[in-house]
């Protein structure tokens, strides 16, 4: 039986029409490649209901891997998540105009998760594929990084094996030109990238060892 790999990604929001992370992932749905196939589901960017289709999607399809996308407008490369805290704090509205500030997403949940994916062997894979990458130390607080916890959290409650995790794309060229001055990259770039990003995952069940953070 294949490994199942679910990829998620937003519908657009902040007045965009589109959303590179959704443009990017519903192009992989069915793609399979020896061990694994991939499923594809696109979240709502509103609080509570986008970690529901979530949970949905990992109840039905019992993933392997789990790797959630979303878009960061002003980000330089793709950036692998490292952390998702546990903290609502909307800088804008969602898509059912909620801004929900200095909230819990989980009461009594940890402070904080952990990726599960090899996040620094991503990111030199990525490098080494001729891709812009880092690690990333914030999702934010808006609903990438709500639904980041809470997927860490359902892996975390059910005591599961799967391994989860969140990656930020830039946006595409044709929005970024109504954003003078931003980074943008290639829709087949961001695909590429998160093929890379599954393979990477599936071969690695223990980080590679190198330096990834900040100075500031």
């Amino acid at each position: 039986m294949k490994k199942i790999i679910l990829l998620t990604g937003f519908e657009p929001f902040n007045k965009e029409t589109i959303n590179p992370s959704w443009e990017a992932v519903r192009q992989l749905e069915g793609w399979h490649e020896g061990e694994f196939v991939v499923h594809a589901r696109q979240l709502p960017c509103v609080f509570g209901r986008a970690l529901k289709v979530v949970h949905q999607a990992v109840e039905e399809l019992q993933p392997s891997i789990v790797i959630a996308v979303g878009q960061a407008g002003g980000r330089l490369d793709i950036s692998v998540e490292r952390i998702a805290i546990n903290i609502d704090d909307a800088p804008i509205p969602d898509n059912q105009h909620r801004q929900i500030v200095d909230q819990t997403i989980i009461n009594g949940g940890p402070a904080a998760y952990f990726s599960t994916l090899p996040i620094k062997a991503i990111v030199h894979e990525l490098r080494a594929a001729g891709l812009p990458a880092s690690v990333s130390q914030t999702a934010g607080t808006f609903v990438c990084n709500h639904v980041f916890y809470g997927l860490m959290h359902q892996a975390h409650e059910w005591g599961t094996t799967m391994r989860a995790g969140f990656i930020h794309i830039p946006y595409l060229p044709e929005q970024a030109a109504r954003h003078p001055g931003t980074a943008s990259m290639q829709l087949a770039d961001v695909v590429e990238a998160l093929r890379i990003a599954v393979r990477t995952t599936l071969a690695h069940t223990i980080d590679v060892r190198e330096a990834g953070g900040l100075t500031h």
